[in-house]
């Protein structure tokens, strides 16, 4: 059982009837719940000033920092949910992988998954690898109130790539060579990182997650079949090992235009979409029986206020017909980003879309 449970003879938590919740359950809402991938970090200067001098992955290990860097967007600006910061490779580097996040560049493997052999380095996450995320987790949800807590990680085949490649690319070519060329081993190590994955998830939706996140910001660069052949199932068994949570699950990736159906299919309650696609036609693409969450342009909130506002009131009124519709960007907030933007687009989506 979890918070976002109601069985009967048992009271919803504060969250429960959050408008974010609502919305990704698909009930209606007094108005249009919003967030913002990457809402916490680099745009924010009070961001920048607790994170001077701490490498990035040890800022992740202090939960009481994780606690502040959390909490920061939604004092400033009024956010309807808080994303837990971390970064997608904690869950690895718990294991005990050798990798670290360098300034300018992103996530560095010192020696890349290639062979069955580099599986053995792949071992299971228990919750005593991360008590740091747990504790985070408690003191956030406690201060956090009524506003949920969104737990998230990377999604296996992102993972991979990175695994695989020994860091960010723009080609993936040696992540789809195996998946090509070594299928059984590709599936192998889509399947471990399925399972690392969804412990990681686990311990953030036991510690009080109101709903998840799986973040697939490379997949677009797979073709429809490729994905249903060669990382659908992973993605589905991390969604099939927390459904019995009962907590919303969204899936989010980038140029995924292509995909939104099968990553509904894998098992989201909620599907992100980028800003490629109109939301009115992307509900086409997911079908039924699915929210959507975006997807305004992030580099709209480098215009003037009525040009941001314009923009945003298009995607509000292709979302009209959804079942369920939490705003957000198409993709993170942009380093650059004027602060004050997002706490005026917040306040309009809420004015514009009151009920």
């Amino acid at each position: 059982m979890t918070a976002n449970d109601t069985p009967t003879g048992k009271q919803p938590t504060a969250t429960y009837d959050s408008a974010f919740l609502k919305a990704c359950r698909r009930e209606p809402v007094p108005h249009t719940p919003v967030w913002f991938m990457r809402q916490a970090g680099r745009s924010l200067p009070e961001y920048r000033k607790v994170r001077e001098g701490i490498p990035m992955l040890e800022s992740c290990m202090r939960p009481e920092l994780v606690t502040e860097i959390t909490l920061q967007p939604v004092r400033r600006h009024d956010v309807d949910a808080a994303i837990y910061f971390s970064d997608i490779v904690v869950p690895l580097k718990a294991i005990g992988l050798d990798l670290d996040i360098k300034p300018g560049v992103g996530p560095v493997v010192a020696q890349p998954i290639r062979t069955r052999a580099d599986l053995a380095r792949l071992r299971d996450l228990a919750p005593e690898d991360v008590t740091y995320v747990t504790e985070a987790i408690g003191m956030l949800t406690r201060e956090l109130g009524a506003t949920p807590l969104i737990g998230f990680a990377g999604a296996p085949f992102t993972l991979a790539s990175y695994l695989v490649e020994g860091g960010p690319s723009r080609t993936y070519e040696n992540a789809k060579a195996m998946m090509y060329g070594d299928p059984e081993l590709w599936a192998d190590l889509l399947d471990r990182l399925a399972d690392i994955t969804a412990a990681f998830l686990k311990v953030q939706i036991e510690a009080g997650a109101s709903a998840v996140q799986l973040f697939d910001s490379w997949v677009g660069a797979l073709a429809p079949a490729d994905y249903r052949r060669s990382v659908m199932a992973a993605s589905a068994k991390v969604f099939d090992a927390v459904a019995g949570y009962g907590v919303p699950r969204i899936h989010f990736g980038v140029g995924t235009g292509e995909l939104l159906g099968l990553m509904g299919e894998a098992g989201a309650d909620v599907v992100g979409v980028d800003w490629r696609v109109p939301l009115d036609e992307a509900v086409r693409r997911v079908g039924p029986g699915k929210a959507l969450q975006g997807n305004l342009d992030p580099t709209v909130l480098f215009t003037d206020k009525d040009t941001v506002e314009a923009r945003a009131r298009e995607v509000l009124d292709a979302a009209a017909g959804l079942e369920g519709h939490v705003f957000n960007l198409g993709h993170g907030v942009m380093p650059n980003t004027d602060p004050d933007a997002l706490t005026r687009l917040v306040d309009y989506v809420h004015t514009h879309s009151a009920r």
